[in-house]
């Protein structure tokens, strides 16, 4: 590969994006340096080609979602007649799996740290894995029927638009009936409050520092309140809800969470394997004595150690794809 000169393609951005509003492509590319600068070279079947120059490092979700938008400009050019064809625009493959979510002893840990208006907040989100900023900082109490016991998301408070329906769980039932409580004894004061989680009347939108904190002194540091969300999947799947209802509560829309998330933990291996070591132990410590026949179904079956400790020849005639064996004479049929 032969460098013939550097180009600088900040301006062709420019060029290109401005005119159609794209200035916030433009200063995230500025800001970014992914494409500002490129080789042009001579490949090895002679073709010209511009070879872009990495100058910091950027996630590979990161680059995906700008191709993803370039990709969405030529399929718009194409329904509006001014392109017949778009070029191919391959994507990077992309390490999303995730895997934090708390453990129970860690969930209480970090409740005990947080303050207390934060709590009912967690709680919630632990229960159901609603999305903390869009759908638990936002519920109204208009959207909690404990006639029904149950709470509704409307659709445009959701990330797929679908709206939701979470039934009370017994925790659940007592989070809001103190809640309400809270919330009616301000009223004197602080006058009627829509919002369900609320410091002194006023809506909880962020709380950061307060997250931060109470993670590090519960010994989890690094945990982010969406790691509830994975651990309310992770809790339905070990209760043994099928996926596609866990997928109705919380509002995931297709199951690759199951994938993605990861949904599987160090205990999750040792119960298994205490499974199988139980199972086996049944099968080769209470199972039946070498040599003693084995009844399966109407029939019965010689167990497989005996036949090693046996002689088998072939019966006379036997003849290869016949499948059939003849214990040696001398031995006890079964």
């Amino acid at each position: 590969m032969i460098v013939i000169e550097r180009v600088d393609v900040f301006p062709r951005i420019g060029l290109v994006c401005r005119p159609l509003g794209g200035h916030s492509v433009v200063k995230r590319q500025s800001d970014s340096f992914v494409v500002r600068r490129a080789r042009r070279v001579v490949l090895p079947n002679g073709r010209i080609a511009d070879v872009p120059i990495v100058t910091r490092q950027t996630s590979n979700g990161e680059i995906n979602r700008e191709l993803t938008t370039l990709k969405r400009a030529f399929s718009l050019a194409i329904q509006a007649g001014k392109l017949i064809t778009k070029p191919h625009i391959p994507l990077l493959q992309e390490d999303n799996v995730r895997t934090g979510f708390f453990e129970p002893e860690q969930y209480l840990s970090v409740i005990a740290h947080l303050p207390t208006h934060l709590r009912p907040v967690i709680t919630f989100a632990y229960v159901t894995g609603w999305r903390i900023p869009s759908e638990v900082l936002r519920l109204e109490w208009r959207q909690i029927d404990f006639a029904a016991g149950e709470v509704r998301l409307n659709p445009r408070q959701t990330k797929n638009r679908e709206g939701r329906v979470f039934p009370f769980t017994p925790e659940l039932r007592s989070l809001f009936e103190a809640q309400r409580e809270m919330t009616l004894k301000l009223v004197p004061t602080r006058g009627i409050t829509p919002w369900v989680f609320h410091r002194l009347g006023r809506r909880i939108t962020k709380f950061p520092k307060s997250w931060r904190d109470a993670c590090v002194a519960a010994g989890c540091p690094g945990r982010i309140p969406h790691d509830l969300r994975r651990t309310a999947v992770r809790n339905l799947v070990r209760a043994g809800v099928p996926e596609s209802v866990a997928m109705k509560l919380t509002g995931h829309k297709t199951r690759s969470v199951f994938e993605r998330y990861n949904i599987v933990s160090d205990g999750d291996l040792r119960d298994a394997v205490t499974k199988l070591a139980a199972r086996s132990g049944t099968f080769f410590a209470t199972g039946t004595k070498v040599g003693q026949p084995t009844v399966i179904g109407a029939t019965v079956a010689r167990p497989m150690a005996r036949f090693i400790e046996e002689k088998l020849e072939a019966p006379p005639g036997f003849e290869p794809g016949v499948d059939v064996l003849q214990i040696s004479s001398g031995s006890a049929s079964c």
